[in-house]
C-alpha cells in the first residue's frame, strides 16, 4: 500500500518534481500523439519534429508556467491531418488516447521507484536525505502524470477525451464541435478556477493511483523479500 503518498511540504522538492514533469511528462505526452498519428498514416507531426523528447519542440509559455506554479500544464497541440487516416474519427480517437496513456505509463514507473525508495528509507536505520528526496520527487511525479492523464481525458474539446467519447456522433456534428473548441476551453478553465472541476479531477486521480498501487504490488513483495533476507537479526516482520 502507498504510505503517505506525495508526502511532506518541502516546496523545493515539489518544484523539482514539477520541473522534471515539464521536461519529461509533457514532451512524452505530445510525442506519443505524434508517433501514433504517424503510425496511422499521418506524417504531419513527425515532419514538424514533434516526435521528440526535446521540451523546446513542444513549449507553450502559459502551459509551462501553469505546470511550474500549479502542478499541471500543457504544450503546443500536435497538429494532425485526418485525411491520412483510413477512418477519420477512429484515427483521432486512437492518436488522442496515446497521450494520456503515455502519462499513465510514466506514472506506473514513478510509483515503482517511489516504492523502492520508500522501503529503503523505511527500513534504513539512518536514511540519507537523497533517499527522502528521490522518494518525494517520484511520488509527486506519479501524481502529476496521473493528473495530466485524467485532465486530458475530459470529454470536451479540445481535450483528448473529446476525441474518444464523442466518436459516436455523426461525422458532421463531431467535426463541427471540434471547430469551436477554442471557445469551449475558456468555459472549462472557468469551471476549473471556480473549483467545480477540482473534486471530480481529484476523485479520478485517486482512482487511477489506487489502480497503480495494485498494479505495482510486485514491488512490495520483492522489496519485503530483499529486506527480510538482509535483516535476519533485526526481528522485524516485513
Amino acid at each position: 500500500m502507498l504510505r503517505g503518498f506525495a508526502p511532506g511540504s518541502d516546496m523545493m522538492l515539489i518544484y523539482a518534481a514539477r520541473i522534471v514533469a515539464l521536461l519529461t511528462a509533457i514532451p512524452l505526452h505530445e510525442s506519443a500523439h505524434a508517433w501514433v498519428s504517424y503510425k496511422l498514416g499521418d506524417p504531419t507531426g513527425r515532419n514538424m519534429g514533434r516526435i521528440s523528447m526535446n521540451p523546446a519542440r513542444h513549449f507553450d509559455l502559459l502551459g509551462s508556467l501553469c505546470m511550474l506554479l500549479l502542478g499541471f500544464g500543457w504544450a503546443k497541440p500536435v497538429p494532425v491531418d485526418t485525411r491520412y487516416y483510413a477512418n477519420r474519427k477512429a484515427g483521432m480517437a486512437v492518436s488522442s488516447l496515446a497521450g494520456p496513456l503515455s502519462n499513465v505509463l510514466m506514472a506506473f514507473f514513478c510509483v515503482v521507484f517511489y516504492k523502492v525508495f520508500d522501503y529503503i528509507g523505511y527500513f534504513a536505520q539512518y536514511p540519507s536525505g537523497m533517499v527522502f528526496a528521490l522518494r518525494t520527487v517520484f511520488s509527486y511525479m506519479a501524481a502529476i502524470n496521473v493528473l495530466l492523464a485524467v485532465f486530458n481525458m475530459l470529454p470536451v474539446p479540445p481535450f483528448d477525451g473529446s476525441r474518444i467519447f464523442l466518436i459516436f456522433l455523426p461525422e458532421r456534428l463531431y467535426f463541427g464541435i471540434m471547430k469551436i473548441e477554442r471557445y469551449i476551453v475558456f468555459v472549462v478553465f472557468a469551471l476549473l478556477w471556480s473549483g467545480y472541476l477540482g473534486r471530480p479531477l481529484v476523485f479520478m486521480q485517486s482512482g487511477v493511483m489506487r489502480i497503480l498501487d495494485s498494479a505495482t504490488q510486485f514491488v512490495d513483495v520483492i522489496m519485503r523479500m530483499i529486506l527480510a533476507s538482509s535483516l535476519p537479526a533485526v526481528g522485524i516482520i516485513v
